[in-house]
């Protein structure tokens, strides 16, 4: 029998991880290198603070925040394996992780978190000091969150507070100060991770009841698309909010219509019993939060 740790995921040998020198490769599956999406869906809500808060020159926010959420969805990433190593090996579609399979030890995950948050530490220091406190304040929900899904139902909720925390530090990053439209934006980017979580809740569903574990794709079953319709007009009456604070203008509110649309073609299209179909319009976030991300530009810029 071949050992398991002989044993590697296809998308370690090929593309851009099958790339990488050997040696590298089970780190970077850590990392979760091979799949953006998630660096992408943390980063959209910091983006959209920053806008909304109408940027005052500065510019390279965006980049040192984009660098910051790839970080530190890195760094997520690495200890979520860590807490699931166990939860893993029982799994098909995750059994083949690095952790999992006994092909990086856990001290070796721990220092690549160490090394991930050293590159955390240096965007943090290019913050203002509120948002600098705001940022930190996030390390204990992202610690407690992978333990979720053992004690609720909707661990897409706690998923929700950790990754919109950017709306929390893109408005004082630019502002120096706190103010309701990043509250707002705080709360609707929850109700959308809610949304967009639930749908990828929705490919794991007989892996997560097998093991044990809870999802809101489990607890709303075949209503699935009924709460996800529910989560995504939450989401746009709060960013609706979030704009009116700062431009109480219709036609700023006008600027979300292409992603409420977005949104809506995504319940349109949903199907509790397709995880394939599921997985793709969770990607399909990503251009969902470019769209808010202009909207958020817009309003931001012509309300100074």
């Amino acid at each position: 029998m071949t050992a398991t740790t002989d044993i590697v995921p296809d998308s370690e040998r090929r593309g851009f991880i099958g790339a990488l020198p050997r040696g590298s490769r089970p780190y970077a599956s850590l990392m979760r290198l091979d799949r953006p999406i998630g660096s992408w869906l943390l980063y959209w809500p910091c983006a959209w603070s920053v806008a909304l808060a109408g940027v005052d020159g500065q510019w390279l926010l965006f980049l040192w925040l984009g660098l910051g959420a790839f970080a530190m969805r890195s760094a997520g990433c690495v200890y979520n394996d860590i807490v699931d190593r166990d939860l893993d090996r029982k799994v098909e579609r995750t059994r083949l992780r690095p952790l999992a399979s006994g092909r990086v030890s856990v001290t070796s995950a721990w220092l690549l978190i160490g090394l991930l948050c050293l590159i955390g530490l240096v965007v943090l220091l290019q913050l203002k000091w509120v948002a600098a406190v705001v940022a930190l304040v996030s390390i204990a929900p992202v610690a407690a969150y992978p333990f979720m899904k053992r004690i609720t139902w909707w661990p897409q909720a706690w998923l929700g507070i950790v990754f919109s925390w950017g709306a929390l530090v893109g408005w004082p990053a630019v502002t120096g100060s706190l103010a309701a439209p990043m509250f707002l934006l705080w709360f609707g980017s929850i109700a959308w991770v809610v949304g967009y979580d639930t749908l990828y809740a929705i490919q794991d569903k007989e892996d997560d009841a097998l093991v044990g574990v809870k999802s809101s794709a489990l607890r709303l079953g075949d209503r699935a698309r009924l709460g996800i319709a529910i989560f995504y007009g939450l989401a746009v009456l709060l960013w609706a909010a979030a704009v009116w604070s700062v431009r109480p203008d219709w036609f700023a509110i006008a600027a979300l219509a292409p992603a409420a649309v977005h949104l809506a073609s995504q319940v349109m299209r949903a199907d509790p019993s397709d995880g394939d179909l599921a997985l793709r319009l969770f990607r399909s976030n990503r251009t969902c939060g470019l769209l808010v991300f202009a909207a958020m530009l817009v309003v931001g810029v012509t309300a100074r």
